[in-house]
């Protein structure tokens, strides 16, 4: 159990430190052409390295969403559950203070926004509670299906962290305007505790839609995959 801890702790302060990284140093030079595709990548090939790397020893959750997600589908033991989403978060959070640091290097640095998530004024494109909730469930649901789909035994073998890598880019080149995209309350809750904004009084939202997204997406793989 300790090295199942230890692989997600370390998968979720990678996905956390390149993911929000991208955001807050190499997104923050536009004439460096990453923008929202850059960004989208770096969470995706987070995933990809990190699943290929420990994916074998924790099952590469990195995310309490997914966590709940296996659970829901039988992939996790229930008592597992909170030791993954404590030592999930604690990685996030390790992650994104390490990266404060990094970018408090920086002359007249302001930390703003921090890659954290939110709806109305905290939200890029100004979008409502009601629309994060919405793209922050229906993107999880997805997410989650799709990871069960394809480490299911009928699956082609090897080519699962592929398919959640991209599937992750995917939901940040779609939610980036709308949330800033989560599906991930870990990464949510790291990247909150630094923002200089009122990320932090928003953060339930990004617990409780990816959650709820989770196990819909977790049910719908049960009606359709329930014979393995």
């Amino acid at each position: 159990m300790q090295k199942k801890l230890a692989a997600e702790f370390f998968g979720t302060f990678w996905l956390v430190f390149c993911g929000c990284g991208a955001a807050v140093l190499a997104a923050a030079f536009p004439d460096l052409g990453i923008g929202f595709l850059g960004v989208a990548l770096a969470f995706g090939l987070t995933v990809v390295t990190m699943a290929y790397a420990v994916g074998g020893i924790s099952g590469g959750h990195f995310n309490p969403a997914v966590s709940v997600g296996m659970a829901v589908g039988g992939r996790l033991p229930a008592g597992e559950l909170i030791g993954y989403i404590i030592v999930q978060v604690v990685g996030a959070v390790a992650a994104a203070a390490v990266l404060y640091l990094i970018a408090s290097g920086k002359p007249g640095f302001e930390a703003g926004g921090f890659a954290s998530n939110g709806y109305g004024d905290l939200s890029p494109g100004k979008y409502s509670l009601l629309s994060g909730l919405v793209i922050e469930v229906v993107m999880t649901a997805f997410f989650i299906f799709i990871i069960l789909a394809t480490t299911a035994p009928r699956a082609p073998a090897g080519f699962a962290p592929l398919a959640i890598g991209l599937t992750l880019t995917l939901i940040h080149l779609v939610a980036i305007p709308v949330t800033n995209t989560s599906v991930n309350p870990a990464r949510s809750t790291g990247a909150a505790l630094f923002a200089e904004t009122g990320a932090i009084g928003q953060l339930w939202l990004f617990w409780v839609a990816p959650i709820i997204g989770a196990a819909i997406g977790a049910a719908v793989w049960k009606v359709l995959f329930g014979d393995e």
